[in-house]
């Protein structure tokens, strides 16, 4: 009878497409594509487009994929659970549900790591500028004009440079860099060109030159670190995905029918399995929200 009923289903999806002329594959693209505009939030879909851009966001089809993989692992593992097929629909949903949410921690994190390079471009382009010009205000003009930055950074150096003619002083101007890119290597940056500025400074290029270097070794150690962390991540989803199917030993240890029979006959067993299931489910996302927000930038 379940299965009769997720044929029917499925039949009359396709049988609607087709009365439409409308093949299932861009059926199924296009709705996943109206369901991520419809309920994303204005800010993703900011970053959104902003990784469409660099070619990192996926494309529908890869979208779709990535609800078929899901979908599917979610379908066999609760089926394994539970060995009924409505309830293993209704873990499908679940998943399929998620996927809007996990592609927007990917691309926070994208976008997150292309902020940090633009800023290490700000900066170390802003040193060697001030090392021609002498200037801060001239620094920033040669960097905005020499085309290395892209947007957001791009625009905000410019506020920083009309703020600074505007008020005659850098301090409003570093202020509010400062305040949008809260980075080390920013703040520090920015206290020395203040300190050059205002107290002046006799020789600042041995001073500069450190700080290249420390630009340097903080980059290659963010580097590192996304490194390490995109191998544990790929181990920590595998023993996630390893602890679904500890239920396979279990039915191994006391047999598959007995296993059934126990399922079906007990309900505060078939609890504590949902239980299990939204346990590893969480300690998945868990993980995955902290792989994606907490980027190691500095």
């Amino acid at each position: 009878m379940e299965f009769l009923i997720l044929l029917l289903i499925v039949l009359f999806v396709v049988l609607y497409r087709k009365s439409n002329g409308e093949s299932l594959y861009k059926f199924v693209t296009t709705s996943i594509g109206n369901i991520y505009d419809k309920y994303a939030p204005y800010s993703f879909k900011n970053i959104r487009e902003r990784c469409k851009e660099m070619g990192l966001e996926y494309t529908k089809k890869q979208y779709t994929v990535q609800v078929v993989v899901y979908a599917a692992l979610a379908f066999v593992i609760s089926y394994l659970y539970f060995y009924n097929i409505i309830i293993a629909l209704v873990y499908v949903i679940a998943v399929v549900s998620i996927i809007p949410y996990l592609a927007y921690l990917r691309c926070k994190r994208l976008y997150s790591e292309f902020i940090f390079e633009q800023v290490q471009v700000y900066v170390t382009n802003t040193i060697m500028e001030f090392q021609t010009t002498q200037s801060f205000v001239k620094a920033l003009e040669g960097v905005y004009d020499s085309g290395v930055l892209e947007e957001p950074l791009k625009t905000d150096v410019k506020v920083m440079i009309d703020l600074a003619y505007h008020n005659g002083d850098v301090m409003e101007s570093i202020t509010y860099m400062n305040s949008k890119y809260d980075f080390y290597m920013t703040r520090n940056m920015h206290q020395l060109f203040l300190q050059v500025t205002r107290e002046g400074a006799h020789d600042t290029v041995q001073v500069l030159d450190n700080m290249l270097l420390d630009v340097d070794q903080l980059v290659e150690g963010v580097y590192q670190d996304r490194m390490n962390r995109s191998a544990f991540h790929k181990s920590f989803v595998t023993y996630g995905i390893t602890l679904y199917l500890m239920v396979m030993l279990v039915q191994w240890l006391i047999g598959k029918e007995t296993y059934i029979s126990l399922v079906n006959s007990n309900i505060l067993m078939q609890l504590g399995l949902h239980v299990v299931i939204l346990f590893n489910s969480y300690f998945l996302l868990s993980g995955e929200k902290y792989y994606n927000e907490n980027v190691g930038a500095e």
